[in-house]
């Protein structure tokens, strides 16, 4: 859950005006296409009126999409390409018109949707991106299901979107593509629209060719992404890994390898890559990989922290729970974020250590799925029963040690709730980076939290200071909650100080100039 505000002018429609009539009236005007299949806002109904408003709980590729659009030279230019549901196979795959919301204050950001059916949408990204890809990905091969996946539905999909960018886009246009559920589009594209310039950024991990060999897509998938400019990674080795699938399965041929520079290569950690191959050259076409971790937004996080109201917050918060340690962790319902791991390891803490009962609080965010979601009803099941046995077991008449939010909380509240931990444990089996653990560092400027950092998570290679756990060893967890909980204040300073100065150095406005500048066609990334 990534911090970033949204700005409103416009309060008829929260910020978000509709532009009706001929939807065709911005067909081939868009110098710069930003592909996402999430809008940068959610739709509702009110009063029989459909109105729109920020995302209550948004992932964190949409706030830094979002200040990147704004960061343009002329964001007028760019358009974002998203779905947005229809009732009917007609409305599908025609562009509904444009609204207009405020990227960043004063910065408008024009958002061009097209239509999918509910039934489209859960066959693409409910049922074949998260049942199908999301494991492979993630390196859950046992979790894979071949016979769930409708893959035809999902080129269908990516057929729509495709054919919405070549009508959007104009005639020499760079077109950025986000994410593996539109793994197909730039091929599609392609085929279509040889004057584009079309590059990819990939969220999620990458895994090794060993297991991304299991999707029977796999020439189809990597065929359609070496079409593209550039691809870009947050890690090395998610690069490297893509790089090492393209050989093994397309017969691409490296050309170049690229040195890491010392702000990514921390050694000692499971993700740590020295260097990966950052040129590749498939048939007639090169493709260029890059290794960029995205940044968080650290001026907004700055700028919240001012708040008298955040101040505040902070203070009602360390009252309402009344322990010494208030540990927070912030995910949503997942097998790959590691709840369960991380309350198993949360209750033998207890078990272990019965100084603390009365003393300490998990205080966990875990939130709910979309409907439709059902491969994670059983997690979601899993970790209501883990937090209701450790509640049952442990808790006294004054307190019970964990409390548990299922619905998203707003971003000024979930500043204050960081600012107000004393520990924050994130666990995850496999992440591609994971800001929540950058937020945390941001939010405790001055402060002497500490950051428990699993070490299967993207952003370990740069948050070296962080104690480094392994969610799959309960020693590893244990000796890391319990390291946590004593370290001396002093110590837990200087670690925070040192993860500060780099995020506030490599942050979002770093990450988006570095995009933008190699986006920029005829750009090498060792330039």
């Amino acid at each position: 859950m990534a911090l970033q505000a949204f700005m409103s002018r416009s309060s008829s429609l929260d910020g978000c005006n509709n532009t009706k009539g001929n939807p065709n009236a911005m067909t081939g005007s868009a110098r710069f296409v930003l592909v996402y299949h999430r809008q940068p806002f959610e739709e509702y109904e009110e009063n029989g009126e459909v109105r729109l408003r920020p995302h209550r709980s948004p992932n964190g590729i949409i706030p830094s999409l979002k200040g990147f659009c704004a960061s343009l030279p002329d964001p007028s230019e760019a358009v974002w390409l998203a779905w947005s549901h229809v009732d009917t196979d007609e409305q599908a795959g025609t562009i509904l018109g444009e609204a207009t919301v405020e990227a960043q204050k004063e910065t408008p950001l024009r958002v061009v949707r097209m239509g999918l059916t509910r039934e489209q949408v859960s066959s693409f990204y409910h049922v074949t991106s998260k049942a199908a890809l999301w494991p492979i990905l993630h390196g859950f091969p046992g979790r894979f299901d071949y016979d769930a996946a409708d893959w035809e539905a999902f080129r269908e999909v990516n057929a729509l979107f495709a054919k919405a960018v070549c009508e959007t886009a104009a005639t020499g246009a760079t077109v950025w593509v986000h994410d593996y559920n539109l793994w197909l589009v730039p091929g599609l594209v392609k085929a279509q629209r040889r004057d584009l310039i079309i590059s990819f950024f990939h969220h999620t991990p990458f895994p090794p060719a060993d297991i991304f060999g299991i999707l029977p897509w796999r020439e189809e998938i990597l065929e359609s992404l070496l079409q593209c400019h550039r691809v870009g990674f947050h890690v090395p080795r998610y690069a490297d890994n893509f790089a090492n699938c393209a050989e093994s399965f397309c017969r691409a041929q490296p050309l170049r390898r690229q040195f890491v520079g010392k702000e990514l290569a921390q050694v000692g950690s499971v993700l740590h890559q020295a260097s990966y191959t950052s040129i590749l050259r498939y048939k007639d076409q090169i493709c260029q990989l890059d290794a960029v971790p995205i940044g968080i937004d650290t001026a907004l996080i700055q700028r919240t922290l001012r708040k008298k109201a955040s101040q505040q917050k902070v203070g009602e918060i360390r009252r309402e729970l009344n322990v010494e340690k208030m540990i927070f962790s912030v995910g949503r319902v997942d097998y790959t974020k590691g709840t369960c791991e991380m309350l198993d390891a949360f209750e033998r803490l207890l078990q272990r250590e019965p100084q603390w009962h009365g003393r300490i609080k998990l205080c966990l965010t875990s939130v709910a799925p979309s409907r439709g979601m059902n491969v994670y009803e059983d997690i979601q099941d899993d970790i209501e029963r883990r937090v209701g046995h450790i509640n049952g077991h442990f808790s006294k008449l004054s307190w019970s040690p964990i409390l548990l939010f299922t619905q998203p909380i707003d971003f000024e509240t979930l500043v204050s709730w960081y600012c107000a931990a004393d520990v924050c444990f994130i666990t995850p089996l496999r992440d591609g980076l994971n800001l929540v653990a950058k937020e945390f560092v941001t939010c405790q400027s001055g402060r002497a939290g500490v950051l428990v950092l699993s070490e299967f998570t993207g952003a370990v290679i740069e948050l070296d200071e962080a104690i480094h756990v392994n969610p799959y060893s309960s020693r590893s967890l244990d000796r890391g909650l319990s390291q946590a909980l004593v370290m001396p204040r002093e110590e837990a300073i200087q670690r925070l100080q040192a993860m500060e100065k780099r995020l506030l150095r490599y942050n979002i406005r770093h990450w988006t100039r570095k995009m933008m500048q190699l986006l920029r066609p005829g750009t090498r990334k060792d330039d």
